[in-house]
């Protein structure tokens, strides 16, 4: 809570004037982090990989552009990487040790902390879709497996069948790891959950994760990405956030909850310190990377891995994550659209303050 205070009161004492260029709507999307060796990104795997990024990148965009809510516009982008079969969410899910695809979604929205979650699914194309609807039409907020599919059968969800969400090289993961007694992180080196988070022009936040979970899952298992707090969070008064990482140290951490009150609490800090003098107190830019960067190595002193995307209400899009490398992208009304792979890739100046 000190460093917490002296920070606050350092950004206080240098904060800038409002800048006429802060950006009107933000999205950031995520396709999962993970051990990635550059040396075995070939050109045409990265261009497939970008290809996707981008198109989901653009579907978010586009309806933010428009006026639309951050609510439709991560669900625009995290259906387009749930379809796509490179990534561990929907079509491309990996495979539990019963040889089955199991699907985790969740969702939030920050204008009401309204929120929907479903795990062990088998059967909706669009896991995101569904936990959205356990969000608006069902008193309950995370529904599971069977009780699920009843409520998706219900709502007229169409029954996809199992071997949509099968691909070979997922196959080929869990026969690895069975065949070599391997771990899931052997097999897997990423994690390919997909998120988005995003804010609007009506300065509405909201975030979505969508996964299927860790190569040879056993009894169940369930990570950090339909957890409400841990996976996935959004509130209006501080962020939006997706994870994707190592669930069990997620759900530990409560990362997304976690990064949220720690914003959270900066703003109010700064508010009392301030009185009258910043009515509507700024965070900077790297005061939130600071907080999301220990957020992140509070998981890495335990022994988990991942990483995180946020948007603040004042457009800022920042990623974190102490792995080699994270499928990410972000784009803004400023002008910002740019997807990347490994640290470092993005512009320096991406994110501009107030």
């Amino acid at each position: 809570m000190k460093k917490l205070i002296a920070l606050a009161a350092l950004a206080l004492m240098t904060q800038p004037a409002l800048a006429e260029d802060a950006p009107e709507w933000s999205l950031a999307i995520h396709g999962g982090a993970g051990t990635l060796d550059p040396a075995q990104m070939t050109p045409e795997k990265r261009a497939a990989y970008e290809a996707d990024l981008q198109r989901a990148l653009d579907a978010g965009s586009k309806i933010l552009a428009d006026g639309g809510d951050a609510m439709d516009a991560i669900k625009a982008a995290i259906i387009i990487m749930e379809d796509s079969p490179l990534f561990n969410a929907g079509k491309g899910a990996v495979f539990t040790w019963e040889g089955t695809n199991e699907l985790d979604a969740s969702i939030m929205d920050g204008r009401d902390r309204s929120a929907g979650a479903i795990a062990g699914v088998k059967t909706v194309k669009n896991p995101i879709l569904l936990a959205d609807r356990v969000r608006t039409d069902s008193e309950h907020v995370f529904l599971m497996g069977a009780g699920a599919e009843a409520f998706a059968a219900e709502k007229g969800f169409a029954v996809t069948p199992p071997e949509y969400f099968a691909t070979p090289a997922r196959r080929e993961s869990l026969e690895r790891l069975k065949a070599e007694k391997l771990s899931a992180l052997d097999v897997d080196h990423k994690f390919g959950t997909v998120g988005a988070v995003a804010l609007d022009r009506k300065g509405n936040l909201a975030a979505g994760t969508s996964t299927g979970g860790m190569t040879g899952k056993r009894w169940g298992r369930i990570g950090d990405a339909p957890v409400i707090g841990a996976g996935t969070y959004a509130d209006n008064r501080a962020c939006a956030v997706s994870a994707t990482g190592w669930g069990e140290y997620f759900l530990r951490v409560g990362v997304a909850h976690e990064i949220c009150a720690r914003l959270r609490a900066t703003v109010e800090v700064k508010a009392a310190m301030a009185g009258d003098k910043a009515p509507d107190p700024f965070v900077r830019t790297e005061e939130v990377q600071y907080i999301a960067d220990a957020v992140m190595e509070d998981v890495r002193q335990m022994g988990g891995d991942g990483g995180v995307i946020l948007v603040t209400p004042a457009g800022q899009a920042i990623f974190s994550f102490n792995t080699t490398g994270m499928y990410r992208g972000r784009a803004n009304s400023a002008g910002l659209n740019e997807v990347a792979i490994f640290g470092g890739e993005e512009k320096a100046s991406a994110t501009p303050d107030h």
